[in-house]
Order: structure tokens, then C-alpha cells, then sequence
């Protein structure tokens, strides 16, 4: 059978007809079949005490404080009392001051649906049902989407999600008849479950690591030969010093300012001939202060410690190697409109060996500079009473430090 080239192409155009209209049916059914697309809900409204209305999207009221989202204007922050109306269109829970959480269950029967605010007060419409009866706008103390208030209470976040606090650096460096220099950093991370204040905590997970490193290094050098002594060398002479801290902590909460805590530190002195301490305990802790300015804590444990010195010439081996004691600690914390202070406290008996003990204080004030960097000086100050015997130089019991550096805010979304 012989077949010409215009018999090809006549196939080919046939071809690409019944391919375009195969094309074009499939991408109907796919239309036909697709779901319209939902429609915008209707925005909420907000007027103003001096009768102004904005349209957009309510977000939260925290604390007294309302934020509502407008196109022209962004995000607004208002008091309740500038606050005439307020309509939603979609729902939210409002969480009443003067009612108590007490679990999961108290959270389910908070009042939910759609807002309307006048008079100032606050009447929820849930889905089904009656109104709530209206809440005054002075007890509701948070205001929060559904989605929200059901992820912090229901969900738990990945490992590397919900962590907040801060790294430090600094350096000194000196170039003179003695060579010298010194490094210090430090990084503080802590994650709370749930991560928001309207809610009691359930767990804490904290670490903290501080250390600083230094030398001093004097050249080798002669003294000149006179005329009645020979010349004499004298062998260059390094002084260091290293100063490190490591601690990490998991609380879980049992009332709303108690929780059951355990614990691990280690600690190394150069400077105190301390090779490494280590400690592993359990206890309890009390929030004694909760507020948004001001927190404190106090704990107690029982635990395990060991200690080793290091090898010196001369020096007598401590008997309190491992020992059975405590720690009792406090740590502090001042939100200050130009600072944040932060003190940690801590006291280290040892039952088994009572000479062995030792204490511990730190003190850090952050200055804002620009954005999550802050300027911070802070001190470091550690007792050990059986540092080893008979080392040259002796060893003091006291080591104090004190640092300057720079402070990167660390803020992770949860």
C-alpha cells in the first residue's frame, strides 16, 4: 500500500482536531467537578467611641487590649473603653478572669460562638443554643479564635518549636608586654506548654549553658648579664583560665504555680581546679510570683553529685567525691521598661560529706540597643568549700567573674 505525504498530514490535522476536543471535555468534567471556591466571610465591624467604624478582622483582646486588623490601617490596638461596638462574624472564646482553669474540661465549657460588644460588655452567640449572659469587657480578660485556643490546649509542639531566650557573645583581646585574651558566651533557652499567659502551664523545658575562656601568655625573655651576675633566661609562662556551666531542667506542673521538677548540671573550674562536677536530682518548685513584670521561683531537690578535681602537684585528693545532697535555688526575673534583670541563686549542701558545699550566684542586666539585640552585663559568682589541699598556688574558695557582651533575643512561634 503506498501512502503519499499529503495522506500524512491530513492524518496529522485529523489528529490534532480529536486531541483539542478531548482536551477541551476534560478540562469541563475537571471544572464541573471542582467545588466553587468558598466566599469571603463578611468582616467584622468595630466602631469607635467617637462613632468612627472600621471594617476588617478582629484578632485577640489580651490583657484589656484590643487588636483589629483594617486593610487601610493595619493592625490597631485600642482599650476597651475607646471601644463602642464590636460585631464577628466568625467565632471566639472568651476567657473570663474571674473563672478558674482547671484542665481540659473547663476549657470545653468556655463560652464560644460569635461576638457582640455595646454597653461595655461582651455576649457570645454560639451555634446552638441561647446567648451566654453578656460578660462585662473588664472580666474578659482574653479573647481568642477557636483554632487558637484549641492548638495551645490540645496540641504539642515539635521538639524545635515554642523555644524563646537569648544568646550572648564577647571578647577581649590585648596585645601588649603580655599577650592576652578572652572569650565568654552564653545561651539560655526555655519552652513553656502551653506558650501563651492565658493559660496554666502544663510543662517547662529549660537549658542553659554560660562559659568563658581565657590566657595570658608572658614571652620568654633574658635578664641582662651584669657585673657581677651571668645573664639569665626566663621560660615563657601561660595562665589560663575556663569557666564552664551547664544546666537543664523539665517541670511538669500539677496546680498551676507547683510542679515536680527534674534536673542535670555540670560545671567545670579551671581556675578552681575543679575538672568537672556533676549533678542529677528531682524535687519540687513553687512559683511564688507571676505576673507580666515580675516572676519568681523556689526550688528544692534531692540528688546525686560527683566531683574530680584536677591532677595538681602536690595537692591532696578531696574525700567528697560522691556525694548525696540538695540544691536549693531561687531565680528571679524584672521586666523593667529600660532592662530586664535576671538573678539565679543556689545553695549545694552535701549530706554524706558536709564540707563539701558550695553555692553558686548569677546576676545579668539586658539594655535593648535595635530590635532583638540588647547590651548585657552580668556576673558569675561560685563558692566551693573543698577545693583540693595543698596546691601551688593555693586554691581560693571563691571564683568571681564578670562579663560584658552582646544579646541576641531568640522568639520562636508556636
Amino acid at each position: 500500500m503506498n501512502l503519499s505525504i499529503s495522506s500524512f498530514v491530513s492524518v496529522g490535522r485529523h489528529a490534532a482536531r480529536l486531541l483539542a476536543i478531548a482536551v477541551t471535555l476534560a478540562a469541563g468534567l475537571c471544572a464541573a467537578a471542582a467545588p466553587a471556591p468558598a466566599p469571603n466571610p463578611a468582616p467584622d465591624i468595630l466602631v469607635l467611641s467617637n462613632g468612627d467604624t472600621l471594617h476588617g478582622k478582629f484578632v485577640s483582646a489580651v490583657g484589656g487590649k484590643v487588636t483589629f486588623h483594617s486593610e487601610s490601617l493595619g493592625d490597631v490596638t485600642l482599650a476597651w473603653d475607646k471601644i463602642k461596638e464590636l460585631h464577628t462574624a466568625e467565632p471566639f472564646t472568651v476567657l473570663d478572669k474571674t473563672v478558674k482553669l482547671r484542665g481540659k474540661n473547663t476549657v470545653r465549657n468556655l463560652p464560644s460562638g460569635t461576638l457582640d460588644v455595646s454597653n461595655q460588655a461582651v455576649t457570645v452567640h454560639p451555634a446552638a443554643g441561647a446567648p451566654a449572659p453578656p460578660i462585662p469587657v473588664a472580666n474578659a480578660a482574653y479573647v481568642v479564635d477557636q483554632p487558637t485556643l484549641e492548638k495551645q490546649v490540645y496540641r504539642q509542639p515539635g521538639f524545635f518549636a515554642g523555644w524563646n531566650g537569648s544568646a550572648t557573645a564577647g571578647a577581649t583581646l590585648v596585645t601588649a608586654t603580655q599577650d592576652s585574651y578572652t572569650v565568654s558566651g552564653a545561651l539560655g533557652l526555655v519552652r513553656v506548654v502551653p506558650s501563651v499567659s492565658w493559660l496554666n502551664s502544663r510543662e517547662r523545658t529549660s537549658a542553659d549553658f554560660n562559659g568563658s575562656f581565657g590566657r595570658i601568655t608572658q614571652p620568654a625573655y633574658t635578664i641582662p648579664a651584669t657585673a657581677t651576675t651571668p645573664a639569665t633566661p626566663v621560660a615563657a609562662e601561660n595562665i589560663k583560665s575556663a569557666i564552664i556551666h551547664f544546666d537543664a531542667e523539665r517541670d511538669e506542673y500539677f496546680s498551676p504555680r507547683v510542679y515536680a521538677l527534674g534536673q542535670a548540671a555540670f560545671d567545670h573550674n579551671f581556675s578552681q581546679d575543679l575538672s568537672l562536677q556533676q549533678i542529677y536530682g528531682g524535687g519540687v518548685g513553687w512559683t511564688l510570683i507571676k505576673d507580666p513584670k515580675q516572676t519568681m521561683d523556689l526550688k528544692g531537690t534531692v540528688q546525686y553529685e560527683k566531683q574530680s578535681f584536677l591532677t595538681t602537684p602536690g595537692a591532696t585528693p578531696s574525700p567528697g567525691d560522691n556525694l548525696i545532697g540538695s540544691t536549693f535555688g531561687a531565680s528571679y526575673v524584672l521586666h523593667a521598661k529600660l532592662f530586664t534583670y535576671t538573678q539565679v541563686v543556689g545553695f549545694i549542701p552535701a549530706y554524706n560529706t558536709p564540707s563539701a558545699y558550695s553555692a553558686t550566684e548569677t546576676d545579668t542586666f539586658a539594655f535593648p540597643a535595635y530590635k532583638n539585640l540588647s547590651f548585657s552585663v552580668g556576673t558569675l559568682d561560685t563558692y566551693l568549700n573543698d577545693p583540693p589541699l595543698g596546691a601551688e598556688p593555693p586554691t581560693k574558695h571563691n571564683s568571681f567573674q564578670f562579663t560584658m557582651g552582646l544579646t541576641f533575643a531568640i522568639k520562636s512561634k508556636y
